[in-house]
């Protein structure tokens, strides 16, 4: 697949390419037609064959080229392929768009400072788990680094400390940047208000700019409920102190605290089946 785009990239062969999709030709016709010498013709030919698009034949003083249609064809469906990968609705590249139309829309509403202050985002999950299980996952931070970013980053730096006036520091990268050797992508800090084990957590958390300012600052209530099949978790957050420079930070809070949280469910869901899975063993092993 490698030789075949590399001979396609070039304009001349990719010229060559359509004159043989009419109908086989002689090298001599392909150069008249293509206005090039039929030397450069020649080697762009070969090439062509080398890649598998194009086959050849003597046939008396002339040499005939002729196109593969099936090399073009498999080059089509991977094309397609990687085409509707991209256009998953629930994809990466969805949730890229989605956030490209939220960044246009609060860039334009950023004219001054305090300009989105007031403004509340309210998320809901019914989650897998006792509530003094979600809680661990809410508080404790090697549990916490698990889940607290979306889905295209990773925590590098996280303190926790949960207790009225514990100190919060939060620092993530890109996911894919393993060793850390690229730009951090964020960091945020905050303090802790109000810490009720098992029922309710409030913080205030702010993101800095390059600069080190405060982008906003974001109050966090989350309240936990018992349900027949584990906990419920309400989360409301509440902006003030915004900057203008804020508005790519304001963006992204539905998208990415959203898919934060959907984190955490999968996490407390898989946790839940293995342990369902080892009680069966343990249950088998004692008959």
């Amino acid at each position: 697949m490698d030789a075949l785009l590399a001979a396609l990239a070039d304009p001349a062969r990719w010229r060559l390419v359509n004159l043989l999709a009419e109908r086989p030709r002689p090298v001599g016709v392909l150069a008249q037609l293509a206005e090039a010498r039929q030397p450069q013709t020649t080697k762009h030919l070969q090439t062509l064959e080398r890649a598998g698009v194009v086959t050849s034949q003597r046939a008396g003083q002339r040499r005939i080229y002729a196109l593969r249609p099936g090399p073009l064809r498999d080059l089509a469906a991977e094309l397609s392929r990687i085409a509707d990968s991209a256009e998953r609705d629930s994809g990466p590249h969805a949730t890229y768009d989605r956030y490209e139309r939220s960044l246009h829309a609060e860039r334009f509403a950023a004219k001054e400072s305090g300009w989105v202050d007031g403004r509340s985002f309210t998320f809901h999950r019914s989650l897998t788990g006792r509530p003094e299980l979600v809680w661990r996952h809410l508080t404790e931070a090697v549990l916490l680094a698990h889940w607290w970013t979306p889905e295209d980053l990773r925590v590098s730096e996280l303190v926790f400390e949960a207790r009225p006036g514990g100190r919060i520091v939060q620092e993530y990268r890109d996911a894919e940047d393993s060793d850390g050797s690229h730009p951090v992508a964020g960091r945020a800090e905050g303090v802790v208000d109000d810490v009720r084990p098992g029922e309710r957590l409030a913080y205030r958390l702010s993101p800095l700019l390059p600069d080190g300012r405060l982008a906003f600052t974001a109050h966090v209530d989350m309240d936990l409920g018992p349900t027949d099949t584990g906990t419920d978790l309400d989360v409301h957050w509440r902006i003030t102190d915004s900057t203008i420079d804020s508005a790519d930070f304001i963006a992204g809070i539905e998208i990415g605290f959203g898919q934060s949280l959907d984190k955490l469910a999968a996490i407390l869901d898989a946790d839940s089946h293995d342990t369902d899975s080892a009680d069966s063993i343990d249950t088998r092993s004692m008959k």
